[in-house]
Order: structure tokens, then C-alpha cells, then sequence
């Protein structure tokens, strides 16, 4: 797997702090402090970038964090760069897993924006990671 660097803007918003990336429209993510935010960063570009993949939209190359235009209208708080791994092609497979259990997956996924492919691969890579 390739790894990029994609910058983020973090900005005060009421209750704790908002991260987008300028890049990649749509993906977002929040935390109660500015370091939660961070952290929950990686977190929502991976997902971004995995159900992307999923779909087979085009993954843009990341902007040089120096070039982020300031947007009129954001608090920032801070700018960082968030690591996140460039899914490869999707290969489909068959696997067993109990009903029971399949049927968590799915209730999780649909309330937390994932697909049952994208939850189940981040859940490996995490494994993976630890």
C-alpha cells in the first residue's frame, strides 16, 4: 500500500474543533479538543479513502500544505498533515462469519457511514497496525 500525507485545516467550531481537507471534499471529521481532532483525523480520511476506492473514484494526489489557500470565514486552529493509506484495487472474497456477527457489522456500518467492505478492512488494518 502507498502512504500519503494529506493536509488538513482544523477550525474552532461550537463544542470543540472541525478538520476537513481541502483535497477531498466531503471528508471531514471533529473532536472535543484540538488534539482529539487531530487524532480523529486519520481516522476519517482513511474511511474517506477507502470507501472512494470502494466506488473506484479517482484518489487525488495531496496538496502541498504550504499552498492551502486561507478560507474566508474559518476559525483556523491549526494545520497539520494526516497520514493515510492508499487503498490498492479491491479483490472480491468469500468469507464466513457467524449471522450473529455479521449482523453487528452491519448495523455499526450503516450508522457510522461505512460499507460492510470498508468497516471490515479498516477494522484489519487497525488490527494489523497494533
Amino acid at each position: 500500500m502507498t502512504v500519503r500525507y494529506y493536509p488538513a485545516v482544523i477550525e474552532r467550531a461550537d463544542g470543540g474543533f472541525g478538520v476537513f481537507f481541502p483535497d477531498l471534499p466531503g471528508c471531514t471529521s471533529f473532536g472535543a479538543t484540538l488534539q482529539d481532532a487531530a487524532r480523529n483525523a486519520e481516522e476519517g480520511l482513511q474511511g474517506h479513502l477507502d470507501v472512494s476506492a470502494e466506488h473506484g473514484d479517482t484518489i487525488p494526489e495531496p496538496s502541498d500544505l504550504d499552498l492551502i489557500p486561507i478560507q474566508d470565514g474559518v476559525d483556523e486552529a491549526a494545520r497539520i498533515l494526516v497520514r493515510a493509506e492508499i487503498p490498492s484495487r479491491a479483490v472480491q472474497v468469500n468469507v464466513d462469519l457467524p449471522e450473529d456477527l455479521l449482523d453487528a457489522v452491519d448495523r455499526y456500518a450503516a450508522a457510522n457511514g461505512y460499507s460492510r467492505s470498508g468497516l471490515l478492512a479498516q477494522a484489519v488494518r487497525e488490527k494489523l497496525r497494533a
